[in-house]
């Protein structure tokens, strides 16, 4: 874009394009000047996170001092007002907010710009259809959080209407396609309770997500973690994992609980920020799915019974498991195994030779 004034309408559709796409930013806006200055009450610009400036707060001596004053407030993250001036030696009132800087041009103006970062909005996924993710979810939205639900594509009938979702099988692409900056702002809370928390948490690591929490006893939380580690998570990733999630309170109810996992989600973040340029980024796991699979949906073979069409047998518990809904499956020797819960899983792949033996003669 030109170096020309921004109008307003144009200045304001820009800036909502650049918070779409979670771009990180500062906006520049001339709040008072004195003449002889080329600039104009009300001017502005967009000062980009490598510097690059859209946009006309004043001439060659001032818009350097906006350039490199608007990448310090990137940094920082709060407003500045910077007051360029001849007299830049004198400081300005006791209380105000702002930077005096000199202004070594020729001319004997003054302007005042007023820089304001723009940050990508915190997201915040609650996994789970349970009673907690409900009131996690609530009281997230009641604190002004963006939030959004993941859940199962059958689950997501039972949401209420208009409730922001996201499919479960979706989750890591949708995270992989967000900016870095955007991404490093999305925490998450796991709250399925045992349904699916095991794949949430690898698709949350996948999309690289570093802020998580997982609502689980310790029992419970040592047990998914054995399980994301037979499924190739490197521990250095599963450490990113806090759980159980949130203060220890005495919560009982699930409002409590709520309560007590966004207390500890807020005590993360103001002691866990992402330094200037170390953006999470998407992680390389072992793939989901290796390309060697049998492409059809074959049939678990340790249990002696056949499973009806389209339904398998788990080796583990012999409990039929519809193929096309499974949540919970396994790949061994090129074939995918299919079980009823993640402990079924976790089992098979401690010893598949144990669930995989042939049956002796009856």
């Amino acid at each position: 874009m030109s170096f020309d004034a921004l109008s307003r309408a144009d200045h304001h559709a820009r800036v909502a394009r650049l918070e779409a796409e979670g771009a990180r930013f500062v906006t520049a806006t001339v709040v008072l000047r004195r003449a002889p200055v080329s600039s104009h009450m009300g001017d502005r610009a967009i000062v980009h996170e490598d510097g690059r400036m859209e946009g006309f707060v004043g001439g060659a001596c001032s818009r350097e001092i906006v350039r490199r004053q608007a990448l310090e407030v990137l940094a920082g993250g709060s407003p500045r007002l910077v007051m360029i001036r001849p007299d830049a030696a004198s400081e300005p009132d006791a209380g105000l907010e702002a930077v005096v800087v000199p202004m070594t041009c020729a001319s004997e103006g003054s302007v005042n710009v007023y820089l304001e970062p723009h940050q990508p909005a915190r997201t915040l996924l609650v996994v789970g259809l349970t009673p907690v993710a409900e009131m996690v979810y609530r009281l997230a939205a009641a604190m002004g959080e963006r939030v959004q639900r993941v859940v199962t594509r059958e689950e997501r009938r039972d949401l209420e209407p208009g409730t922001p979702a996201l499919d479960l099988p979706a989750l890591t692409d949708a995270l992989s396609a967000l900016s870095a900056p955007a991404r490093a702002q999305v925490s998450a809370v796991v709250a399925s309770q045992g349904h699916y928390d095991e794949l949430a948490l690898e698709a949350l690591l996948r999309g690289g997500v570093t802020n998580l929490a997982l609502l689980a006893s310790r029992k419970r939380a040592a047990s998914v973690l054995d399980l994301l580690h037979l499924q190739g998570v490197p521990e250095d990733l599963t450490a990113l994992i806090r759980a159980p999630a949130g203060l220890d309170l005495g919560a009982r109810t699930p409002g409590e609980v709520a309560v007590s996992i966004l207390a500890g989600l807020i005590a993360d973040r103001q002691g866990r920020t992402v330094p200037q340029g170390q953006a999470s980024q998407p992680v390389t796991l072992p793939p989901a799915t290796p390309p060697a699979l049998i492409p059809a949906s074959p049939v678990a073979a340790g249990p002696a019974r056949a499973a009806r069409e389209g339904y398998a047998i788990s080796p583990v518990d012999g409990e039929e498991v519809e193929i096309a809904t499974a949540l919970h499956h396994a790949d061994h020797g090129g074939v995918r195994y299919y079980f009823s819960c993640p402990n079924c899983k976790r089992r098979f792949l401690k010893d598949p030779a144990r669930y995989l033996a042939p049956a002796g003669p009856a």
